[in-house]
């Protein structure tokens, strides 16, 4: 067996002996190593054993869920964590127990990384000044590209992300920059693995819909429309399965996409969507398609208002079943 990397093994040695507060710096020395432009694919993924060995990965790991803005290198840090936590994991084989890598390791990296975003969405949405807001912002896409790589690397984990609470909970958002973001995440998802939201549980399928028709319904963004109808189109174009489910859950929706969003910018796709959608069906009146379209709106709103009424609702009912224990 060949003898660990002398710089992982240092590495090891100063966190073991270091502060705690010192650590999330000093990991990030790993990005170099990483890096290093003179490794083959096979020293490469030999370090990686041996970052994960030393139990430097489950660090990383770890740290995500810390307060960072009381640890020093603030969110910066903890965004190049992600980074660098998603780049261990990629091009790792794990020869033992990768059944606990696989099946509980990842999954709680990908928890981990979604906790941070939430956190790092929420201070961008209450951040004041411009220059706060871009770092943020900036660190909110490092995050969201460390899952991405992370999922595309492990294309099991796709299901893992959709499936996840804090996933839906950053989708569901009226801010447009981060909903952008976590769209195009959902966009990687679709696009790694393509069968996922037939593999995904019913709510969770139900819940993402319904968010994509209620951003459709509720804003005149191009950029929000952009995303969501490209995002239909994906799912549309999978199957009938889903083609049937969209055109029977959001009666209406025809007329919904071709009166608010035609002529937007992004004709094409939409009129792919409304062929894929539509195509077989028979014209309807204009009134009776009127009706769809305000019962559409009406349901999309009425489950985006539902669906935000109940996330608002899970941050307390922790807070008082945490109080119950105490």
């Amino acid at each position: 067996v060949a003898a660990a990397d002398t710089r992982v093994l240092a590495l090891a040695a100063e966190v073991a002996e270091s502060r705690e507060q010192d650590i999330p710096l000093l990991l990030l020395k790993l990005k170099g190593i990483l890096n290093d432009s003179s490794l083959g694919c096979e020293e490469s993924k030999k370090i990686k054993q041996d970052i994960y060995d030393y139990d430097l990965t489950r660090y990383c790991m770890l740290l995500l869920r810390q307060d960072h803005s009381r640890l020093r290198g603030g969110w910066a840090t903890a965004a190049q964590l992600a980074e660098i936590l998603s780049h261990c994991c990629v091009g790792l084989e794990v020869k033992e127990d990768p059944e606990e890598f696989h099946k509980k390791f990842l999954p709680s990296a990908i928890d981990n990384l979604l906790s941070l975003g939430r956190r790092l969405q929420a201070r961008f949405i209450r951040a004041v000044k411009d220059r706060e807001k871009q770092d943020f912002l900036h660190w909110f896409q490092t995050v969201t590209d460390a899952i991405c790589w992370l999922f595309g690397g492990h294309i099991r984990l796709a299901k893992c992300v959709l499936q996840n609470d804090h996933f839906l909970q950053l989708l569901i958002t009226d801010d447009v920059e981060t909903a952008a973001i976590m769209m195009s995440v959902l966009h990687n998802i679709l696009r790694v693995n393509s069968s996922v939201l037939l593999e995904v549980d019913e709510e969770t399928l139900h819940s993402v819909l319904d968010e994509l028709v209620y951003k459709l319904s509720s804003t005149a963004n191009p950029v929000i429309g952009n995303s969501a109808t490209k995002l239909l189109l994906l799912v549309a174009k999978f199957g009938k399965q889903l083609v049937e489910l969209l055109t029977a859950r959001y009666k209406g929706l025809k007329g919904l996409l071709s009166k608010q969003w035609t002529g937007k910018g992004f004709d094409r796709d939409l009129n792919q969507l409304l062929d894929l959608l539509y195509s077989k069906q028979s014209n309807e009146k204009g009134q009776m398609e009127e009706q769809h379209q305000a019962a559409c709106i009406i349901q999309a709103a009425w489950r985006g208002f539902q669906m935000r009424k109940r996330l608002k609702k899970l941050p307390q009912a922790v807070t008082t079943l945490q109080r119950s224990f105490r």
